[in-house]
């Protein structure tokens, strides 16, 4: 068995701190945030993070007028978009839930990785694909009340992961001009806008004599979640691919399940160590055999 290279470490950093997000987000919504007050609060905070390290190591945030367009409509899908599909999922239904239905984002990258001429897929990864969603399946069909929640909050989880899965394969051409920093920075940038916009009756709205724990979390969320994995997913996803490096997202019920055990004294089922177990194979298919780039 081959090393862990330094891309899969990137991935499973990642991963880990976006499972650890939804606890997070979970523990700030029912603990007094609202949903968009929250979201714009957050990404504002973090366009300013990146922007002001982007500008700091290179100096300038200009992107050509075309590529800022690109930007801007990536942005409004990945970020916008995306940002009201998690948050209000998260809102409306468990965390378990969300997380199964994120395990579609494998699947979902691949089909716009193929629309987009991006990628071609073997077998071999489809058929991880689909081990590793029927794993995400029993993680949380394993959780303490089945694979239940609002129907509007599983339509919203699902919108979260189409449109990172599209944001993704989108990104790709631009990281061959411009770095991860200033590409990260502008993004947020173009993201943040419209959900300050959309945001405005919540944010006048909300109550912020919240207790020190939500706002520690919203701290973790802002630094994790979107300043270090932005460099960590997109450095990785460069090297490996945004087919495979999605499918390392399928460890995410099953990471969210421990850190239930460890952070709110939930149990893990033999159903969720039988699924964390088909995750766990799906990955070494796919490192098996990765997927091969289109030429360009």
């Amino acid at each position: 068995m081959r090393r862990i290279s330094a891309a899969e470490g990137m991935l499973l950093a990642t991963v880990t701190i976006w499972a650890f997000n939804f606890t997070v987000t979970r523990y700030a919504v029912t603990h007094g945030f609202q949903p968009l007050a929250y979201s714009a609060l957050r990404f504002s905070a973090a366009a300013l993070v990146v922007s002001g390290i982007t500008y700091r190591w290179e100096g300038s945030l200009r992107f050509q007028r075309r590529h800022a367009l690109f930007l801007a409509g990536a942005a409004f899908v990945g970020i916008y978009l995306n940002s009201i599909g998690f948050m209000y999922a998260i809102d409306l239904t468990n965390a378990s839930t969300v997380a199964l239905i994120f395990g579609s984002l494998p699947i979902i990258t691949a089909i716009v990785a193929y629309a987009f001429g991006v990628e071609r897929l073997h077998r071999r990864f489809w058929i991880a694909a689909a081990i590793s969603f029927f794993g995400v399946a029993l993680v949380a069909a394993g959780s303490a009340g089945g694979v239940s929640g609002n129907l509007l909050g599983n339509l919203l989880a699902f919108l979260g992961a189409a449109t990172w899965g599209f944001y993704s394969v989108a990104i790709v051409p631009l990281l061959r001009r411009y770095s991860v920093w200033r590409i990260s920075a502008g993004a947020l940038v173009f993201g943040a806008v419209p959900l300050v916009i959309t945001g405005i009756p919540q944010l006048l709205d909300q109550d912020w004599d919240l207790e020190p724990l939500v706002w520690a979390g919203f701290v973790f969320a802002v630094l994790g979640p979107l300043v270090l994995t932005n460099f960590l997913w997109f450095t990785a996803i460069e090297r490996v691919g945004p087919s495979r490096a999605t499918l390392v997202t399928n460890l995410q019920p099953f990471l969210a399940a421990v850190f239930a055990v460890v952070l709110l004294s939930e149990t893990i089922t033999a159903v969720q160590f039988a699924g964390g177990a088909a995750i766990a194979l799906s990955l070494l298919l796919a490192r098996g055999r990765p997927p091969v780039a289109e030429p360009t």
